[in-house]
């Protein structure tokens, strides 16, 4: 069986009674890329992976994997893997026999159901498992035997539900590790449901922005994260500052011109954090402007600043650990400043 295969959605519709989920729904994910779907809750992401999977039917519109239309094919037709948030584990198997089930219900033989099984504990660090009962499990550890599972069979696509959502960070940091070393070394095309923005952003090879049942922007997590299509896209992905129309007044800089009026007056000038820059000389920077340092957040591999500008507005400005040996105190009256370029004019 090919190990990847390429996944279309064309004109997808899925309604529920008067309510429309998914409209006019149009994805086209290449053999072997790593999607993900990111949107709040509502945002039609795990609608749209179900339909994928066979579990929700569509209005109108097709489904293909492989070029093959699966809209009428049973979930278990499909060809597919699937991992879900809540594990779904058969609770009456041992670890050894839930990972096995897929190759049994395809028929391997008792001695390649072994090979693969044994491999597969070895790659998720389970290898000593085998014989223990989902009940006698770490959350983590029944996440990499569902992992396991999922994959045991090399099927060309394989959709991920939330899988990190119940774990705590450290086994979701490792477990997103896994991930991503399974992606890039069987190459299988990949579709991701979360709406944690660091797990699309560190995982993925495209993200697509869900809202309302469509796709609002979809293209790299650096474009996704930099250059934000609209004010829903740059407020969802990360921290930002919207600048709004009384900034104008406390810009002081030779290309206070320069900036776009229309998205100030809209609220929908956006800076980044990161790029807010703090007693930086004006030099040094395309737009200057006063401000007073609110608060100070310590997080470890970063230190945080809220900051109040002359006219009122709060804006936050971050800074990685070790950046800077100047130390800013609450009251603190200091200069911030930014270039032109790392600011983003967004539609509504």
């Amino acid at each position: 069986m090919t190990h990847n295969a390429p996944v279309t959605f064309t004109g997808v519709a899925i309604k529920y009674g008067a309510t429309t989920v998914l409209s006019d729904f149009n994805l086209d994910i290449n053999a072997g890329e790593f999607v993900t779907l990111l949107g709040p809750s509502g945002s039609g992401k795990t609608t749209a992976l179900n339909a994928l999977a066979g579990f929700v039917d569509i209005s109108a519109g097709d489904i293909s994997i492989g070029n093959k239309s699966v809209s009428r094919l049973a979930p278990e037709e499909r060809g597919i893997g699937m991992v879900f948030q809540s594990y779904s584990l058969f609770p009456h198997m041992n670890v050894f026999d839930n990972v096995a089930f897929p190759l049994k219900l395809r028929k391997y033989s008792r001695s390649e159901i072994r090979r693969r099984v044994e491999e597969a504990l070895a790659k998720v660090r389970l290898a000593d498992f085998a014989l223990r009962m989902p009940k006698e499990l770490s959350g983590g550890q029944r996440q990499r035997v569902a992992f396991a599972r999922a994959v045991i069979f090399e099927p060309p696509v394989l959709l991920m539900d939330e899988p990190l959502s119940a774990l705590d960070l450290k086994l979701r940091e490792a477990m997103r590790l896994e991930i991503k070393r399974y992606h890039s070394e069987s190459g299988c095309t990949i579709v991701f449901v979360t709406h944690d923005q660091s797990e699309a952003l560190s995982l993925s090879d495209r993200i697509a922005v869900m809202g309302g049942g469509k796709i609002l922007q979809i293209d790299t997590p650096k474009v996704i994260y930099d250059r934000p299509s609209s004010k829903f896209v740059a407020d969802f992905i990360g921290q930002t500052n919207f600048l709004t129309s009384e900034f104008a007044n406390c810009v002081s800089g030779p290309l206070k011109q320069d900036i776009d009026l229309g998205a100030l007056r809209a609220g929908n000038l956006s800076i980044r954090p990161e790029h807010l820059r703090i007693g930086v000389p004006a030099s040094d920077a395309d737009i200057v402007f006063d401000c007073e340092i609110d608060e100070v957040l310590f997080l470890g591999e970063s230190t945080e600043f809220s900051l109040k500008s002359k006219t009122g507005q709060m804006l936050i400005a971050k800074y990685p650990a070790g950046t800077s040996d100047r130390v800013y105190r609450r009251g603190d009256k200091v200069h911030v400043s930014f270039r032109l370029n790392d600011a983003v004019s967004l539609s509504d």
